[in-house]
C-alpha cells in the first residue's frame, strides 16, 4: 500500500489548460544534444562539461565565467557580446574540501529575471572552468523592450492571488510573509511572457502556501502550485527516551532557547491551536516533559550540528538562520510541514501518527527543506520537486543513518516496522524505483512523494552497494554517498534541475570531490544508470 501523509489540500498541481508545463524529461534534447533537455516547452542547456585540453583563461574567477559563456554562446544562444548584461553573478561559494569554486547566475532580458533561469559554473583549484549547469532562454525567445513593461500592478497581481486562494478556502488570515510581487520573464513555447510571481502563505482558515504566476498584461493565471512541503510521511522525548539539550535561565524561568548555535535554535507550542509561532516554552525546574517539545528542540539541534559538522554550513541559509519550530500545532493533525520561514509538527491522531517531531529522520527532512530552498531552491513540482524531495530524504535520513527508512519512528504506532518510505526499497510503498516507471499525472505537484523514489534508490545503492535492472553498482558508503549528493543539491542543481541534470551533477561533485578518474565516478554513474538514468 502506498505511504504518504494526507497532503494539504490535496496538494494538486493546478494551471491554466493554455499554459501546462511540460513534463521534465531527462532524454535528449530535440536536438539529440546529450546534456539538452526541455523544460517548460523551451530548449535549455541543463549541462555542458568543459574541455579537458581547454586551456586555462588567466585573470579573476569572473574573467573565467564571462570567457566560458562566452565560448558556448551556440549552445547557450546568447550572443557573446551579451553576455556580461545576460547573467549576472549571484552567489560565490568554496567547498573546503575539493577546493572547488561554486558561482550560481541568473539570466535577465531587458533587466528582468528570467523564471527558472538559474545557473552554477564550477571552477576547480587549478582555476579551470569544469562544468555549466542550468536553463538559459535562448535571444530569439526572448521578450522585446515593450513587453517588458506591464499593464497591471503589483497590487492588481497581490489582489488576484488572493482572491483566488480565498474562493478555494474561505476567508483568508493573515500572510505569514509580507505579502510581495516580483516580475519575471517566463519561458513558454517558443517565446516567453512579463509575468508576476507572488504567494499567499496563511495558516488560517487552514495551512496554505501557494506560488502564483499573474501574467503582466491581462492578469490570468498562468500557473500556481502548492508549496507546503509536508513530510510524508534533560526531558522525556515522544518515544519515553531521556535527552539532554541546551536551554536558557531568564530571571527564574528557564526557555526552550539554544544560542549556542548560529543565530539560535528556538522551539514554541501552538497550545493546539493555528497560531504560529506560538508560545515561547519555558520550565521552572529545566526539567521537561513535553516530550514534542523536547524532541522537536533535541533534533534540531541535531539537524544544525550534522549541516555544520560534516559540510561546514552554519544553520539552514549558511550564515546562522534562527532555527524556529513549533509543536501542538492544530488538534489531532497528522503532518508536519517547513512553511518557508520555520518548521510546525502537529500531534497526529494516535493512529496514522503520534506527535511527528518524534521522528529525527522527519524534523531533518523538513530543516533539510530548508536548507534546498536556500541553495538550488528545486521547484516544487514535477521533476524537480521530486528531486526536492528526494534529497530532503536523503539528507534528513543520513543524520542519524540508522536504517533506510523515512518516519518509522512516528508511522502507525500500532504497526511495527511500518515507515511512510523505504530507501533500500522505494517500491515497497508505492514508489517507482526506475525512472520508467515514473507517475507522470498532475497530482501531488506532479508526484513529488512519488518519483522520489527514483533518486532515493540511486542513492542507497551508491552507498550500500546492489545490482538493479542488470546494473551492478560498487558500494563508496554512505558517507561518501552523502558527501556527493550534498555538494550536488548545495553547489551544482538549479530551480528547474531534472533527474537528468541531477544525474550528470552528481558526476561532476564526484569528479571534483574525488578525482575525474576515481571509482567513486564509475559507482555514481552505475548508480543511476541502475534506476534508468
Amino acid at each position: 500500500m502506498k505511504k504518504m501523509i494526507p497532503t494539504l489540500l490535496g496538494t494538486v498541481l493546478l494551471l491554466s489548460s493554455a499554459s501546462a508545463v511540460a513534463a521534465e524529461s531527462p532524454s535528449l534534447g530535440a536536438a539529440g544534444t546529450p546534456g539538452v533537455s526541455v523544460v517548460n516547452n523551451q530548449l535549455v542547456t541543463q549541462f555542458i562539461e568543459a574541455s579537458k585540453d581547454a586551456k586555462i583563461v588567466p585573470g579573476s574567477s569572473e574573467d573565467k565565467i564571462w570567457a566560458f559563456l562566452e565560448g558556448q554562446q551556440a549552445k547557450l544562444g546568447v550572443s557573446a557580446a551579451d553576455v556580461k548584461t545576460s547573467f549576472l553573478i549571484q552567489k560565490k561559494e568554496a567547498d573546503p574540501t575539493s577546493g572547488v569554486e561554486h558561482f550560481r547566475l541568473q539570466q535577465y532580458v531587458n533587466g528582468i529575471p528570467v523564471y527558472g533561469g538559474d545557473q552554477t559554473i564550477h571552477i576547480d583549484k587549478a582555476g579551470q572552468v569544469t562544468s555549466f549547469v542550468g536553463a538559459v532562454l535562448p535571444a530569439q525567445n526572448q521578450i522585446t523592450a515593450k513587453s517588458s513593461v506591464p499593464a497591471i500592478s503589483a497590487s492588481d497581481a497581490l489582489a488576484i492571488a488572493a482572491k483566488e486562494a480565498s474562493s478555494r478556502i474561505g476567508e483568508l488570515g493573515a500572510q505569514e510573509k509580507t505579502p510581495s510581487a516580483q516580475l519575471y520573464v517566463y519561458p513558454e513555447g517558443n517565446g516567453s511572457r512579463l509575468v508576476y510571481q507572488t504567494e499567499v502563505n496563511v495558516l488560517e482558515p487552514q495551512p496554505l502556501r501557494t506560488r502564483y504566476l499573474i501574467d503582466a498584461a491581462d492578469g490570468h493565471i498562468v500557473q500556481q502550485y502548492d508549496l507546503i512541503e509536508t513530510a510524508t510521511g534533560s526531558g522525556t522525548g515522544v518515544l519515553g527516551d531521556n535527552k539532554t539539550f541546551q536551554t536558557t535561565l531568564s530571571g527564574s524561568t528557564y526557555q526552550l532557547k539554544d544560542t549556542t548555535r548560529g543565530n539560535g535554535i528556538y522551539t514554541y507550542t501552538a497550545s493546539n491551536r493555528t497560531t504560529i509561532p506560538g508560545t515561547l516554552l519555558t520550565d521552572a525546574d529545566n526539567v521537561w516533559t513535553d516530550g514534542a517539545a523536547v524532541d522537536a528542540h533535541t533534533y534540531a539541534g541535531k539537524v544544525y550540528d550534522f549541516y555544520k559538522t560534516k559540510f561546514g554550513r552554519n544553520s539552514l541559509d549558511g550564515n546562522g538562520l534562527l532555527i524556529r519550530s513549533s509543536v501542538h500545532y492544530s488538534s489531532r493533525y497528522n503532518n508536519a510541514f517547513w512553511n518557508g520561514t520555520q518548521i510546525v509538527f502537529g500531534d497526529g491522531d494516535g493512529s496514522t501518527f503520534i506527535p511527528l517531531s518524534g521522528d529525527l529522520d522527519v524534523v531533518g527532512h523538513e530543516l533539510s527543506h530548508g536548507v534546498i530552498e536556500y541553495t538550488s531552491n528545486l521547484q516544487y513540482l514535477n521533476e524537480s520537486g521530486a528531486l526536492n524531495e528526494s534529497y530532503a530524504d536523503v539528507l534528513g535520513n543520513s543524520i542519524q543513518a540508522r536504517n533506510w527508512l523515512i518516519g518509522d519512528d512516528v508511522y502507525t504506532p500500532g504497526i511495527s516496522g511500518d515507515a511512510l518510505r523505504s530507501m533500500s526499497n522505494p517500491t515497497l510503498y508505492g514508489q517507482p524505483d526506475n525512472y520508467a516507471n515514473r507517475y507522470t499525472g498532475s497530482s501531488d505537484n506532479g508526484g513529488v512523494h512519488t518519483n522520489s523514489g527514483i533518486t532515493n534508490k540511486a542513492f542507497y545503492l551508491l552507498a550500500q552497494g546492489g545490482t538493479q535492472n542488470g546494473v551492478t553498482v560498487a558500494g563508496i558508503g554512505r558517507d561518501a554517498a552523502v558527501n556527493i549528493f550534498y555538494n550536488t543539491v548545495a553547489y551544482y542543481l538549479t530551480s528547474t534541475s531534472n533527474f537528468a541534470a541531477a544525474k550528470n551533477a552528481s558526476i561532476q561533485a564526484a569528479k571534483d570531490l574525488y578525482g575525474t578518474g576515481s571509482s567513486y565516478v564509475t559507482s555514481v554513474t552505475n548508480a543511476f544508470r541502475a534506476v534508468g538514468l
